[in-house]
């Protein structure tokens, strides 16, 4: 597998983006993952730009990161309208050569009121399988989010299994989020379940209580089981970093660079990196 990092982290904490994405280079990663709403004033322009500034550097594109809280709108225009915002994140994903569209569901207004839960569930279920088929036909996948809330519509391998079989395309997969298991209680043997249907993986540290976006080995994940698991599944994927909130932002490229080491140091104790 690969090493990667989210270009967020930069951009978030003042670093503009071409100069994010040669620091990504400079440090070593192997690829990275973008940030980008296509639909923003400007992104046509910041899009070839990210594409120049990567193929320059030889720094893959791996994944296009992206919220889309629309797909559970009982609303069907709204529903539609967020398709089709999510087909333009797949036609960058196609620009750049990425691999996968990460893709969250819009977990954090899951609250299982008004609307029935099992119709927010087949929502998402019928409109994932609408954009998976638009992302196979461009050899592309969408990377499911586990997020690990109490409402929230995937927080659990167990549901994470449950909603990649009912989408039933071979184009939608799981993105594995190793500190999102630990909070919604999923050890590490649970993703022997996503065999064959996982696509991307998502490192950070945590507290054991709340989200985090730590470099690893600053709170309590324990990582070299999930590692291990991971590895056991045998897919070719990447691991990226996720760090999206540094304490001190004039410190984030040392924030960075100390979890660029420290997940180095997990791929490398199980010959996981290529």
């Amino acid at each position: 597998m690969r090493l990667g990092m989210i270009n967020s982290a930069w951009e978030q904490h003042g670093v503009g983006l071409v100069d994010g994405l040669k620091k990504t280079k400079e440090l070593g990663f192997d690829c990275v993952d973008i940030f980008e709403d296509p639909m923003e004033p400007g992104a046509d322009e910041r899009i070839a730009t990210i594409k120049q500034t990567c193929d320059e550097l030889e720094l893959p594109i791996i994944s296009v990161v992206g919220v889309s809280v629309g797909l559970v709108d009982f609303n069907p225009s709204v529903q539609r309208f967020h398709v089709e915002r999510c087909k333009r994140y797949l036609d960058m994903g196609a620009t750049f050569g990425a691999k996968n569209y990460l893709l969250v569901i819009g977990e954090y207004i899951w609250q299982k009121e008004v609307i029935l839960p099992e119709e927010q569930w087949k929502f998402a279920v019928d409109n994932c399988r609408a954009i998976g088929d638009y992302a196979g036909e461009r050899d592309l996948e969408i990377v499911i989010e586990l997020e690990p809330f109490h409402m929230s519509l995937v927080n659990t391998i167990g549901e994470m299994d449950r909603f990649l079989t009912d989408v039933d395309n071979p184009a939608v997969k799981a993105n594995i989020d190793i500190s999102h298991m630990l909070l919604s209680d999923s050890p590490p043997e649970s993703l022997a379940s996503l065999r064959g249907r996982a696509g991307h993986v998502h490192i950070s540290d945590c507290d054991g209580k709340v989200h985090g976006d730590l470099p690893p080995g600053r709170g309590v994940v324990p990582f070299e089981g999930y590692m291990q698991a991971i590895k056991d599944l045998e897919f070719d994927g990447a691991i990226s970093l996720e760090l999206e909130y540094a304490p001190d932002p004039s410190q984030i490229v040392e924030w960075v660079t100390e979890a660029y080491s420290a997940t180095d140091r997990l791929m490398s104790a199980i010959d996981l990196r290529n």
